[in-house]
């Protein structure tokens, strides 16, 4: 059976599953869902997640969302065994608080900043973008003295943290300040598999995406 994934290219948790689908060396049938036509609110999509969000991975008529969910249910699956989320508990809980923390505070807070700049032409709020600076200054003390977010191995708390991060190029947050952080994207770009065409594709369509609501 197929491997289902409902998603949007620009979306940074789309974005997440992508490249950790390509660090698996995982085939992915890839369904456009086109939510400026109300696609996500259908009868059909709302009974494979009754939240309408994206992305939605469907694996032998079972359902799941939340990216981070996703992520880490594809390594379970599928790479046993691998580095990606590691089977030691000491090093998974802490790749599981790294994915906490891009969730609830990071990405968390760049949307609060950012989403409603692009979707409802608010001014930019400085309170907002003083959190996330402060999310960025945590990130580099995450990453002292360590080459990947949760120690020295790729894992998936690198891939859901880049595809947040490399969202923050659409907007006039400059994360690239902070030297661990800087470091380390560049250590992810180069050595995460297929990069280019899981997240960079994506994150090109995301400053489209942005560019055109900015200019209405």
């Amino acid at each position: 059976m197929p491997i289902d994934l409902y998603y949007v290219p620009g979306s940074a948790p789309c974005r997440a599953v992508l490249l950790t689908a390509r660090a698996l060396n995982l085939n992915l049938n890839l369904k456009l869902v086109d939510l400026h036509h109300g696609e996500h609110l259908k009868p059909e999509y709302l009974k494979i997640n009754p939240q309408h969000t994206v992305p939605t991975l469907v694996d032998d008529g079972f359902s799941l969302w939340e990216s981070r969910a996703i992520i880490t249910y594809l390594v379970n699956k599928y790479g046993k065994g691998s580095t990606l989320y590691p089977e030691d508990p000491k090093a998974r809980a802490l790749v599981d608080q790294r994915l906490y923390f891009d969730i609830g505070t990071l990405y968390q807070r760049f949307a609060d900043y950012f989403y409603p700049q692009v979707f409802g032409g608010a001014p930019a709020d400085k309170e907002k973008a003083s959190k996330i600076e402060d999310s960025l200054k945590l990130l580099d003390t995450f990453l002292e003295g360590q080459k990947y977010v949760a120690g020295p191995n790729l894992t998936v708390a690198d891939l859901s943290l880049i595809a947040s991060v490399s969202s923050f190029e659409a907007s006039d947050i400059d994360f690239k300040k902070y030297p661990n952080v800087k470091r380390w994207y560049e250590t992810v770009r180069s050595t995460a598999p297929g990069y280019q065409e899981a997240n960079e594709k994506g994150l090109e369509a995301f400053k489209g995406l942005v560019n055109s609501m900015l200019k209405k």
